[in-house]
C-alpha cells in the first residue's frame, strides 16, 4: 500500500454547524480531534456521554470528491463532505480494520463512511448518491498528537 498525504483539516465545535478549516488540530486517544464536535460531545449522532470508536475522526480522499465532480457534476468542497481529513494518494477502503499513521499520530480504521441524509440535508441534493462507497472512513485515535497538513498517511506493515 502506498503512502498518502493529508491535504486538509476541517472541525467545527457544534453537530450541523459549518465546518472550518485548520492548518493543524491535537488528535486525543479515546476522544478524537480536540475543537471537534463529537470530541466536544455534541455531535448530532452522538448517544450519551462518550466518544465511541468511529466517532473520533473521518477521512475522504480527495480522489472520491473529484470523482463526484466527474460523474456526478457536483463540486464538494472538502467542508462540504463533513470529514474531518482529506487525503491524497491513499485507498482509505483499504484501511478498515488497519492501523496507520497520519504524522505522529496512530489511527484505526473502523468502518466504511457511508454519507446519509443528514449530509445531503446540510449540503445539497445529490451528495448523498456521489459519495456512496466512497464516502470516506471511520477511524479511532490509538495514540494521539498533532496533526498537521502535509502529514504523510502511513499503514502500519
Amino acid at each position: 500500500m502506498t503512502q498518502g498525504k493529508l491535504i486538509g483539516i476541517c472541525i467545527t465545535s457544534q453537530g450541523s454547524e459549518a465546518m472550518q478549516s485548520v492548518e493543524q488540530v491535537e488528535a486525543i486517544a479515546g476522544t478524537g480531534l480536540a475543537g471537534d464536535r463529537y470530541a466536544n460531545l455534541s455531535g448530532t449522532f452522538q448517544k450519551g456521554d462518550v466518544v465511541a470508536p468511529e466517532e473520533e475522526v473521518t477521512l475522504i480522499e480527495e480522489e472520491a470528491l473529484q470523482g463526484a465532480a466527474t460523474e456526478y457534476s457536483l463540486q464538494i468542497a472538502h467542508a462540504d463532505s463533513r470529514r474531518n481529513l482529506l487525503t491524497q494518494g491513499v485507498a482509505l477502503n483499504h484501511l478498515v480494520g488497519r492501523d496507520f499513521h497520519v504524522g505522529e499520530v496512530l489511527l484505526r480504521g473502523i468502518k466504511v463512511c457511508e454519507p446519509c441524509g443528514h449530509l445531503e440535508n446540510l449540503t445539497f441534493e445529490g451528495v448523498r448518491e456521489s459519495l456512496v462507497h466512497r464516502g470516506g472512513l471511520r477511524a479511532q485515535v490509538l495514540e494521539g498528537g498533532t496533526i498537521s497538513i502535509d502529514d504523510s498517511i502511513v499503514p502500519v506493515t
